[in-house]
C-alpha cells in the first residue's frame, strides 16, 4: 500500500469516528460509556434540544449520499449539506440536471461544480464589497482634499493677516483678500461637488446592501424567507410578544412522502410540488402569521397573537386545501396522486424558552408522521402511542 493510500484510509477512518460520534480512540462523546451519560440526570441541553431535527437532516444527507452513490468523504458531505439545506441552490441545480441526464455525480465532477458555483455565488457580493471599497477610497481623498484645501486657505489668510499689519498700502492687501476669497469659494464649490457625488454614491450602495440583505433572507426556489430569516423573526416575535402579553405559536410543517415524489417523477417536479405547498402556506401568512422555508422539504411557521387552536384551525385549512387538490405532473401528464403534510405546533410560552417550544412542535411533527400522516397534532395533547414514540 502507498504512503498517499495510507494517509487517505487514515483520513477516511478518523471522519467516520467523528461521523460515528467517537474520537480516534473508540471511545463515546466527552470520554463516557453511554451508560454513564445516561445515569447524569440533568437539564436538557441544546444538542438535547435539536437532537431530533439534527438527526432528520443527519437522514436527508445520508439518503442524498446514497442517492448519487457518493463516498462519505469530507468533501461529499459538505455537498450533501449545502443541497438540502438550500444553501448552494446554484450547486443543487446543476447536480438535479446532471442527474435527470442520467450522469453520475463523481467527486472530480463535484469539486469542478462546486468552484463554478462557488464564483457565481461569490460574485455578487465581491463585486458590492469592490464597490464600497471604491466609494470608501474616493470618500476619504474628498476628505483628504478638503482638509489639505483648508490647511491652504488658512496659511494664505494668515500670511495676508501678517502683511496688512506691516504694510502701509492696505488697498492692495485688500484686493489680493478679495482675489484669495474668490479662489477660496470656487474650491469649496468643487469640494461641495465631490462630497454630494460622494453621498450620491454612498446612498446607492446602501440600497444596494440592503437588496442583498433581503436576497441572502429568501429561500431562491419557494421565494419563502430562509432558516436564517425565520430564525432572526422568531427571536423579534418572542421579544414583542412577551412584552405585549400576547400569545405566540409556532409550527414545523413537512411534506408527506417527498423522497417517493423525487423518486418517482423527478427531482424537477418534485421543486414544482414544492412551490405549490409553499404557495399555499403563504396564503395564510400576513402580518401576525409568518411563514419560512426551513430547509428540504420542511416549512417552519409563526403565528403572532394566535391562541394555540386558533393556530391549529388556520394550518389545518392550509392542509386540507393541499390534500384535496389532485396535481399532475405536466411534463409527462402522470397525476401526482395525493400531496399532504404533517404537522407539529406549540404555544411558545407554555415552555421555559423558545429553543423548548421549538423541541415541543418538532415532536409533535414526528408524532403525526407516526400516527398517519396528513394531519396537525398540537404538542402537550399527543396520542399515547405517539407520546411514546417522541
Amino acid at each position: 500500500m502507498t504512503q498517499h493510500a495510507s494517509d487517505e484510509g487514515s483520513r477516511r477512518g478518523k471522519w467516520w469516528n467523528w461521523f460515528s460520534g467517537e474520537d480516534a480512540d473508540g471511545d463515546t462523546e466527552q470520554g463516557q460509556t453511554p451508560l454513564a451519560a445516561a445515569a447524569i440526570a440533568h437539564e436538557p441541553t441544546a444538542r438535547e434540544i435539536w437532537l431530533p431535527a439534527k438527526r432528520r437532516m443527519l437522514g436527508k444527507v445520508a439518503d442524498f449520499l446514497i442517492d448519487h452513490d457518493l463516498e462519505v468523504l469530507p468533501a461529499t458531505l459538505a455537498v450533501a449539506y449545502d443541497c438540502v439545506t438550500g444553501a448552494d441552490p446554484r450547486l443543487a441545480q446543476l447536480i438535479l440536471e446532471r442527474a435527470d441526464k442520467g450522469l453520475p455525480i463523481s467527486l472530480k465532477w463535484l469539486e469542478d461544480a462546486k468552484g463554478t458555483s462557488g464564483a457565481g455565488n461569490d460574485g455578487p457580493l465581491v463585486l458590492l464589497m469592490g464597490r464600497i471599497e471604491e466609494s470608501l477610497t474616493e470618500f476619504s481623498s474628498t476628505m483628504s482634499g478638503a482638509r489639505t484645501a483648508t490647511s491652504e486657505y488658512n496659511s494664505a489668510m494668515q500670511r495676508h493677516v501678517d502683511d496688512l499689519q506691516q504694510v502701509n498700502k492696505a488697498g492692495e492687501v485688500i484686493s489680493e483678500l478679495a482675489a484669495l476669497t474668490r479662489a477660496m469659494m470656487d474650491r469649496t464649490r468643487a469640494i461641495e461637488h465631490n462630497l454630494a457625488a460622494s453621498e450620491q454614491r454612498i446612498e446607492a450602495l446602501q440600497g444596494n446592501l440592503e437588496e442583498t440583505r433581503r436576497v441572502a433572507d429568501m429561500d431562491h426556489l419557494t421565494g419563502l424567507p430562509n432558516r436564517r430569516a425565520f430564525e432572526k423573526r422568531l427571536e423579534r416575535d418572542v421579544r414583542e410578544a412577551s412584552l405585549a402579553g400576547v400569545p405566540l405559536a409556532v409550527a414545523f410543517c413537512d411534506i408527506d412522502h417527498f423522497k417517493r415524489i423525487n423518486d418517482t417523477h423527478g427531482h424537477p417536479a418534485g421543486d414544482r410540488v414544492l412551490k405549490v405547498v409553499a404557495d399555499t402556506l403563504n396564503r395564510i401568512s400576513d402580518s401576525r402569521c409568518h411563514v419560512a422555508r426551513h430547509g428540504g422539504e420542511e416549512f417552519a411557521v409563526l403565528f403572532r397573537n394566535h391562541t394555540l387552536e386558533q393556530a391549529f384551525d388556520k394550518l389545518d385549512g392550509a392542509r386540507e386545501d393541499i390534500a384535496e387538490r389532485r396535481l399532475v405532473n405536466r411534463g409527462n401528464d402522470t397525476p401526482f396522486g395525493q400531496i399532504t403534510f404533517s404537522a407539529g405546533i406549540a404555544n411558545v410560552f407554555d415552555y421555559t424558552d423558545q429553543s423548548a417550544a421549538l423541541k415541543a412542535a418538532d415532536e409533535a411533527l414526528y408524532a403525526a408522521k407516526g400516527s398517519g400522516r396528513n394531519r396537525v397534532l398540537t404538542a402537550g395533547s399527543l396520542p399515547e402511542p405517539a407520546e411514546q414514540a417522541a
